[in-house]
């Protein structure tokens, strides 16, 4: 029988999805499952996106530019000046989704042995996609303890090599919510300018911030705009994970003209998709504000909910909708796994991710779940219940 590629095997499993095969087994026992492992928001895709896609007044669904329709570029740019992004709509790239949109600047940026930099736990399907072209990324650990604050300067620059080809972070920070300061941009900024590095920014949560301070873009830092890779994407902003739209921008002219290529060899992004995506862009105030005050609200009652229970420890996150909590478990995938196959608490059990799958640190994180807050304070109340009970029968428990 013919071998699978070295790559296929090194490729890691989704810590968000594996074990999506046991939750389905749960439900067909009856149980009913509180998701808190993905980042599927609940709350309603915009009015203006759903209208688009009932009335597509179109006789044939044709191929886009490869690029993406000019049209939603254009109110792509519209978008980013509103948060004081100065592109323009040549440096703007739609794409499959934020994923594509990372894998192709990795890349176009990127060859077979070189480094990315990225502080960790960091969202998983960045070390897939290094895997995918070859490259490796190489993790800085934050915290729990420090509520998963940048590290320092020196901790990044121990790691740089004559491989490193640049940095990336996630910002506010899928999955522990952690939302970097300006000294900590200015920071990064200084790096990447010392050693001349790409910094790779995925912003797909810049709508999410809980500070009360003004956001701060990857491209609000001075003199190193031809240096930045913005990830960006739909999918959340507007409850739109299905559309699968996405966006690179980058000022680099001979960058652009790479992905490009690549771009180009998978066609187009999806024409349906971009039709929604362009059409919510124009959702009134009223939504963005709605969903805003409903993440706060949804933020307070888990971390505050999580806190409460014994052994348990959240610091609050300042921006997206996740956090990484500590539990008083043995393994926390172990527990994950527990709660599916053989727990229930009235009926009902609870499916999180095991935070180890965040971390490339052999061992780091064993005790950590990440938790997703997109589901209304009601079911939050009962996921909370069940995983207090829960705790109580794990065998695995550690007593304080």
């Amino acid at each position: 029988m013919p071998s699978i590629s070295q790559r296929g095997k090194d490729m890691p499993q989704s810590p968000i999805r594996k074990l999506v095969p046991l939750s389905n087994a749960a439900k067909k026992r009856g149980v009913k499952v509180y998701h808190l492992n993905i980042g599927q928001p609940d709350l309603p895709t915009p009015r203006e996106g759903l209208e688009a896609l009932k009335h597509i007044d179109r006789t044939t669904l044709e191929y886009s530019p490869s690029e993406g329709l000019l049209s939603l570029r254009q109110k792509l740019k519209g978008y980013y000046d509103r948060f004081n992004i100065n592109v323009d709509v040549d440096d703007i790239i739609v794409t499959a989704g934020g994923s594509e949109a990372v894998l192709f600047a990795f890349m176009a940026c990127l060859d077979p042995g070189d480094e990315i930099i990225v502080p960790e736990p960091a969202y998983a399907n960045y070390m897939a996609f290094a895997i995918s072209c070859g490259a490796k990324i190489v993790t800085v650990p934050s915290s729990i303890d420090t509520g998963f604050a940048l590290p320092s300067v020196e901790d990044f620059e121990k790691l740089i090599t004559p491989r490193t080809k640049g940095i990336l972070i996630c910002n506010p920070n899928n999955p522990t919510g952690y939302l970097y300061t300006m000294k900590e941009m200015i920071q990064l900024r200084d790096l990447v300018k010392k050693y001349d590095l790409y910094l790779f920014s995925d912003e797909v949560y810049r709508e999410f911030c809980y500070t009360g301070a003004p956001y701060i873009s990857a491209f609000h830092l001075p003199g190193i705009e031809e240096q930045v890779v913005l990830i960006d994407s739909v999918s959340k902003r507007y409850s739109e994970c299905g559309i699968r739209i996405g966006a690179i921008i980058t000022k680099h002219k001979q960058l652009k003209e790479s992905i490009m290529k690549f771009c180009m060899a998978r066609l187009s992004p999806p024409l349906l998709g971009q039709i929604v995506a362009e059409a919510s862009i124009d959702a009134d105030k009223d939504y963005m504000l709605m969903n805003y005050n409903e993440y706060v609200e949804r933020r307070k009652f888990l971390i505050d909910g999580l806190n409460r229970i014994p052994g348990c420890y959240s610091p609050i996150p300042m921006g997206a909708f996740y956090t990484v909590a500590s539990l008083p478990v043995d393994d926390a995938e172990n527990f994950c796994r527990w709660c599916l196959e053989e727990f229930e608490y009235e009926g009902d059990t609870v499916f999180m991710a095991p935070a180890n799958g965040f971390y490339t640190t052999p061992g780091a994180g064993k005790n950590e779940v990440r938790i997703a807050y997109v589901l209304c304070k009601e079911d939050l109340a009962a996921a909370l219940r069940v995983l207090a009970a829960a705790l109580e029968a794990y065998p695995g428990r550690i007593k304080a």
